[in-house]
């Protein structure tokens, strides 16, 4: 078994010993996909190629981290994409989260709020040939308005409460995915669905630990 499929195996793995927390025993066929296609390796920081097929976050520059695949497989399952939806990414950091995304969707819009990252992950995902992620140099707490609403909205960083901005921005029916907690405290990752009525209905999902998301 070579590397990439051993972590797709532990990623399938990690979903099955925490299925009774998350509700998900196993991976969509879409998702697992994504996964299998993408190659981590471009994403992390020079360096980390040797240690990119590890099923465990890594550190990348501006004191960031590139997320474990575990996490990233996790998430993007939650969110029940289809290929016609709407999608907002609150965090680009390295580029690997919105070029799986990018194999799901039609077109991702991705926020960053560091321009150096930002500029980094541009020329990744375009040295990986994926040409539908558009990225943006901004504020994620604040959406991005003049693309809402959205079928559904991923943050890939801690917020210590749930932006409102981006529960505004949400299309009834939408979902959004989000790791809700202080740094270096308790985490939660949270599914939170707006129904055709705009009530929202949250669920825990699962203790998380993430960067916090920078605001400014």
């Amino acid at each position: 078994m070579d590397e990439h499929s051993a972590l797709l195996a532990a990623i399938e793995a990690e979903m099955r010993d925490t299925a009774r927390w998350t509700g998900r025993p196993h991976l969509s066929r879409h998702v697992a996909a994504a996964l299998a296609k993408v190659r981590r390796p471009a994403f992390v920081a020079p360096g980390s190629e040797r240690a990119a097929y590890e099923n465990r976050a890594l550190p990348i520059s501006c004191g960031q981290t590139i997320s474990q695949p575990y996490i990233v497989a996790l998430m993007t399952d939650l969110l029940d994409l289809q290929p016609d939806d709407k999608l907002l990414e609150v965090g680009t950091g390295s580029g690997y989260q919105a070029a799986v995304l990018a194999e799901l969707v039609h077109k991702v819009y991705s926020i960053e709020v560091i321009p150096e990252l930002a500029q980094q992950a541009a020329a990744a995902l375009a040295a990986e040939g994926c040409h539908n992620v558009i990225l943006r140099t901004g504020n994620g707490s604040l959406g991005w308005p003049e693309q809402a609403p959205f079928d559904a909205i991923i943050v890939t960083a801690a917020a210590a409460h749930i932006p409102q901005a981006l529960i505004e921005q949400l299309r009834p029916g939408a979902r959004l995915v989000v790791p809700v907690g202080p740094h270096h405290g308790d985490q939660m990752l949270k599914l939170i669905t707006k129904n055709e009525a705009g009530e929202l209905k949250q669920r825990d999902v699962l203790p998380v630990a993430f960067v916090p998301l920078v605001s400014d």
